[in-house]
C-alpha cells in the first residue's frame, strides 16, 4: 500500500476509510492557554492532517470545531475531507445517556456529524455531569457497566501488540494506536518505571540513518504495519514533523529489529481506576 502526504487513507471494513495519521488534541484544561488547541488544529490541517482525534473530556471540542469550520470556510478542506473521532466519557456509559452525550459533542463542535464515536474507557464512573465523581472522603465513585470488551489500543515499539494486530488484520479490523510516542511522564496515570521510548538507543540510531526524529521513526513503524497513529502535539514544529513520515520506509529486517524492542509493558495504566471491579489490567501485575 503506497501512502503519501496527500493520500494516506486506509480502508475500513464498512467501505469507508480513515487517515492513517491524526492529530491528538488531549490537553490539561487548567494549564493549556485558551485557543492553543484551535491554533494547533488549524496548523495541522494546513500541514495536511485530515484526521483529528478529540473527546468531550478534553474540554476543547469547541476549539476543534472552530478550527475545522474556519478551514472549511476558507476553502482549504471540505467537511467530508475531515475524519473526526469523538469519545463517550465514563459517566455516560448507561444506554440512555449515550445519545445526549453525542449531541453535546456535536453542539460543542458545531458540526452535523462525527466520523467515529468510541467509548473512551470500558469502565464506568457514577452517571452524571460530574466528570470525576468522588464521595465525601475523596474516593472515586465507580459504576457497574455492561460492556463488551471495548478498548482503543496503546501501541508502540515497547508494546507492539503482535497477537492483537494479527487478529485484527485477519478480521479486517483497523487498530488506532493511542500514545504512539510513549505518552507523557505523569505518574498519576502513567507507568514511569518504563524507560522513555524516544530515548531508545536503537531508535535513535535509525533516526540518524534516515535523518529523521525519533518520533518520526516510531510513527513510521506503526503506519508501515497498517496501524493508525494519533500523536498529540500543540507544538507547531512537532505537528509538522510528525506528518513527515511518508518519504521513507524501513527494510523488513529493520521492522523485525524494532518489533524485537517489545517489552510487553504499557505506559498508560489509568491508576484512578485500579480499584474498579472491571479494571482490565489486573492480570498484568
Amino acid at each position: 500500500m503506497h501512502l503519501s502526504t496527500v493520500n494516506h487513507r486506509i480502508p475500513l471494513s464498512d467501505g469507508n476509510s480513515i487517515p492513517i495519521i491524526g492529530l491528538g488534541t488531549y490537553s490539561e484544561p487548567i494549564s493549556t492557554p485558551k485557543a492553543t488547541c484551535a491554533t494547533s488544529v488549524k496548523i495541522a490541517i494546513d500541514t495536511g492532517y485530515r484526521h483529528i482525534d478529540g473527546a468531550y473530556i478534553y474540554q476543547n471540542e469547541h476549539e476543534v470545531g472552530e478550527a475545522i469550520r474556519e478551514k472549511i470556510a476558507q476553502g482549504k478542506v471540505r467537511r467530508e475531507d475531515i475524519f473526526y473521532c469523538g469519545k463517550l466519557w465514563a459517566t455516560h456509559l448507561d444506554p440512555e445517556r449515550v445519545r445526549p452525550a453525542l449531541e453535546k459533542t456535536l453542539k460543542n463542535l458545531q458540526l452535523d456529524y462525527v466520523d467515529l464515536y468510541i467509548i473512551e474507557i470500558p469502565m464506568a464512573f457514577k452517571p452524571g455531569d460530574d466528570v470525576y465523581p468522588r464521595d465525601e472522603n475523596g474516593k472515586w465513585l465507580y459504576h457497574k457497566s455492561d460492556l463488551c470488551a471495548t478498548w482503543e489500543v496503546e501501541c508502540h515499539p515497547y508494546f507492539t501488540q503482535p497477537k492483537l494486530l494479527k487478529f485484527c488484520q485477519k478480521h479486517d479490523i483497523v487498530i488506532v494506536a493511542y500514545s504512539p510516542l510513549g505518552t507523557c511522564r505523569d505518574p498519576s496515570w502513567v507507568n514511569v518505571s518504563v524507560p522513555p521510548l524516544l530515548k531508545d538507543p536503537f531508535l535513535n540510531t535509525l533516526g540518524k540513518k534516515y535523518n529523521k526524529t525519533v518520533a518520526q521513526i516510531v510513527l513510521r513503524f506503526n503506519i508501515q504495519r497498517g496501524v493508525v497513529v494519533i500523536p498529540k502535539s500543540f507544538n507547531p514544529e512537532r505537528i509538522k514533523e510528525n506528518f513527515q513520515i511518508f518519504d521513507f520506509s524501513f527494510t523488513e529486517e529493520e521492522m523485525k529489529d524494532i518489533e524485537a524492542l517489545n517489552k510487553n509493558i504499557r505506559y498508560v495504566e489509568l491508576l484512578m481506576w485500579r480499584d474498579h471491579p472491571e479494571y482490565p489490567f489486573h492480570d498484568e501485575y
